[in-house]
């Protein structure tokens, strides 16, 4: 009896100490084609970080006696072993739930960002109003305590923590709306330290007195300091959270601040905004020239981050082409040119060849959203251009023909609309 008790003991540990690729396998040659299918679908929903959830309780009764962990190492092995080109059917659940994902994505990042927004401005609005509370009201036992100058570097200390702490926040909405109100005290309270004024109205005028002032290197206390703060906070937030891929627009411009307070740029500003105001002008806004030099220099980055040819650096060149975009739109606007116009059409053609580079440089490396980019950005420009057309000879709110304009910009819109669906039907082969 003892010898059949040993003999089923062994043979129990023989049967579990088998390596667990032996029962993967054979659950693997028990699937029908329909099921690795399913299987397929499912680790390509959670490979792009979509929630599984409905479509498993969808899926479920065709699998009996699946637990969790074998399901999701028969779809890693169903997925690693196929060597296919996934391309979901037009009607098929699995795309539409990925569209319905996307959607809600984005309606994500918009409750975030207008919740942002709203916190910024009642920061503004009641800031003072609380300063004056917390001084005033409940001195002499605060008075040390929220002084403007200790009360500044408390803030500071609470920015460093909602930086901190908000990259363990796993809701999206909520992680964002504290990086960020964190990202603002880091920016409000680094710049009140360096120009020693601790009030909000005080150091903004600051901040524009000393970015053109006499001495160049007040920019740097006021200006550069700050923006390295924010770049080092949103390097740490890029590390801890990179699924937030929106963060690399954010570094890219505080990145370019921080570089463009330098005073260097100061000296060799008058040779760079040449580059894209060659002819004699009678602008004289000084603005525009700044963001001519500046356009500039991205641009010069972006050329070298290009021909690095590297995946790595593919958020970061597509936020630097949003920038530039911009940046490209607002230069070739007739309404900085009063009388001489040869600095204008020469943007028009600088402008044109930039948004066909970007167009072609998207395509050619598979990158939607710089393509994308591309094509709104060029829609917006023709949208532009038409209006100004119609200034060059009349106002065109207060001619009798604006009826007409109108209705040539419908026509104009509806063109736009045909002309980029045309594109994405032979970009995506749809």
């Amino acid at each position: 009896m003892k010898k059949i008790i040993l003999l089923i003991f062994l043979c129990c540990i023989s049967t579990y100490g088998k390596p667990v690729s032996d029962s993967i396998a054979n659950h693997l040659s028990l699937l029908n084609n329909k099921q690795k299918t399913i299987l397929y679908e499912f680790e390509v929903l959670k490979n792009n970080g979509f929630s599984t959830d409905q479509f498993w309780l969808k899926h479920k009764s065709q699998f009996s006696g699946l637990t969790n962990d074998l399901r999701d190492e028969l779809a890693k092995q169903v997925f690693e072993n196929s060597h296919i080109e996934y391309a979901p059917p037009k009607d098929s659940a699995v795309k539409l739930w990925m569209q319905t994902q996307f959607l809600t994505n984005w309606m994500f990042y918009l409750s975030a960002f207008i919740a942002i927004c709203a916190l910024v401005a009642l920061f503004r609005n009641y800031w003072n109003m609380l300063l004056d509370v917390l001084v005033k009201r409940l001195a002499p036992l605060f008075r040390l305590l929220f002084s403007p100058v200790l009360l500044t570097y408390e803030l500071l200390l609470v920015g460093v923590a909602c930086v901190f702490y908000g990259c363990t926040i796993e809701e999206f909405v909520l992680r964002t709306v504290i990086i960020h109100f964190g990202l603002c005290l880091l920016w409000s309270q680094s710049t009140a330290i360096f120009v020693k004024e601790y009030w909000v109205k005080k150091y903004f005028l600051e901040i524009e007195n000393k970015f053109w002032g006499v001495n160049p290197w007040d920019a740097i206390k006021t200006i550069c300091l700050p923006a390295i703060i924010i770049t080092g906070a949103l390097l740490y937030v890029l590390y801890k959270v990179p699924a937030d891929t929106f963060y690399n627009y954010e570094i890219v411009l505080s990145s370019l601040t921080a570089v463009y307070a330098l005073p260097f740029w100061r000296v060799v500003e008058k040779y760079l905004h040449r580059i894209l105001f060659p002819f004699q002008s009678d602008q004289k806004d000084r603005s525009i020239k700044s963001l001519g030099g500046c356009t500039i220099i991205a641009l010069l980055a972006v050329i070298g981050l290009v021909l690095q040819w590297n995946p790595v650096f593919y958020n970061v060149i597509a936020a630097l082409i949003s920038l530039l975009l911009f940046s490209f739109l607002i230069l070739s606007s007739k309404f900085n040119y009063r009388y001489n116009f040869a600095n204008y059409y020469y943007l028009q053609f600088i402008t044109i060849l930039f948004l066909g580079a970007v167009f072609m440089y998207g395509f050619h490396i598979r990158l939607s959203e710089i393509v994308w980019f591309s094509l709104i950005a060029g829609s917006i420009y023709i949208m532009i251009k038409y209006f100004e057309i119609f200034s060059f000879f009349s106002d065109w709110k207060r001619s009798k023909a604006w009826a007409w304009k109108l209705l040539g910009f419908a026509v104009l819109l509806w063109l736009l609309a045909k002309a980029i669906l045309y594109v994405s039907q032979n970009l995506y082969g749809i």
